[in-house]
């Protein structure tokens, strides 16, 4: 067995097998920390520092407003080693102002578990810890991403929508959900919200087929219209089922769906036809190259350095002067052409 391995191996040099997964997140019956509305959260998750060996801030997700039960859009990304035990820690903040200092934020709970115990569950429940002995719960799942580097552009309209609001029309806006392997649903895309009208066009949007559908085509999307209310509890209008390979198709009669209400079909029987149509009005998907690709493919790249000799700077006789002549030392300048040459000369 021995005598099979290469001569250059050496024990301990290996690459360490590493996958790509998002983390998608949820929470369940959050504690109310507003008065006169319900809560604004927010989650902030933290992995552990390999120098310091203490908690440090990776990332946050969107803003939720008056919701208790939030399913979050924005996504962790992060390398998964099986090998390793990657400590996570879930914090949920009820954001009270534009401060990014945690401590000016109602704190609602936190949990903490490993990424092994993430993927291994593919969804997992955790109790939150907070300030109330039952302060809800958090689910996070976990998705390998796929190598898909393709962007798609939609744009959607919508008829005859459901009228909702008492003394006025509908304020609509879609969400964007795909389906998940044990049948549920994560969402990955709201549109703005259409004021006032049951006939909205919203904006065209970005978003990328990995975060769509992780690259298969045919996975189905739950797309639902819903009608927006300030107390956060907005009125389910209808929704309908497609795919990407349906979109690509772009605008026709096959990409005009029926908002269709389970409930209310079941109340009026034969008589409800739909609670208005959504149409896809464009859809264009692109391959989005990456620096790499560009590299790969050929691409000349050329180093150029500029400087500026401002007279702010002072005399370059004086060492107090960003331009002065160091015979010990580079000066401020030189070490920034340096440390950026030493990185870009690889391609030049």
């Amino acid at each position: 067995m021995a005598d099979s391995l290469p001569q250059s191996f050496q024990p301990g040099t290996g690459v360490a097998p590493a996958s790509l997964v998002e983390l998608s997140i949820s929470c369940r019956k959050l504690v109310d920390a507003d008065v006169f509305s319900k809560s604004d959260p927010m989650v902030v998750l933290f992995v552990t520092d390999p120098v310091s060996r203490g908690w440090r801030e990776f990332g946050r997700t969107e803003i939720i407003w008056n919701n208790l039960n939030p399913d979050f859009v924005k996504k962790f990304i992060m390398q998964f080693y099986f090998e390793e035990s990657q400590k996570l820690k879930f914090e949920v903040y009820d954001v009270d102002s534009a401060s990014a200092d945690l401590s000016k934020h109602d704190f609602l709970g936190r949990a903490e578990c490993t990424l092994g115990e993430i993927v291994s569950s593919n969804k997992l429940t955790r109790r939150l810890n907070g300030p109330k002995r039952d302060s809800g719960h958090i689910i996070v799942g976990a998705e390998e991403l796929s190598s898909c580097k393709e962007q798609a552009t939609l744009q959607f309209c919508a008829h005859k929508l459901d009228k909702k609001d008492l003394f006025g029309k509908s304020d609509p806006f879609l969400t964007f959900s795909r389906s998940n392997e044990d049948g549920s649903f994560t969402v990955v895309h709201r549109t703005e919200v259409i004021k006032k009208t049951l006939n909205p066009t919203w904006r065209p949007f970005f978003i990328s087929i990995r975060s769509l559908c992780n690259g298969d085509y045919d996975r189905s999307i739950k797309v639902e219209c819903h009608d927006w209310d300030a107390d956060g509890g907005h009125d389910y209008i209808g929704s309908f089922m497609t795919t990407v390979r349906e979109l690509s198709r772009g605008q026709c009669a096959g990409n005009i769906y029926q908002c269709i209400s389970e409930k209310k079909r079941a109340k009026k029987g034969k008589k409800y036809q739909n609670s208005g149509t959504v149409e896809l009005m464009s859809c264009r998907i692109e391959k989005v190259f990456t620096f790499l690709d560009y590299v790969r493919g050929g691409t000349r790249i050329h180093c150029t350095f500029a400087v500026d000799f401002t007279a702010s700077n002072g005399d370059p006789k004086i060492p107090a002067s960003l331009h002065y002549m160091n015979p010990y030392r580079p000066n401020p300048y030189a070490m920034a052409i340096r440390s950026v040459g030493n990185i870009i000369q690889d391609y030049d």
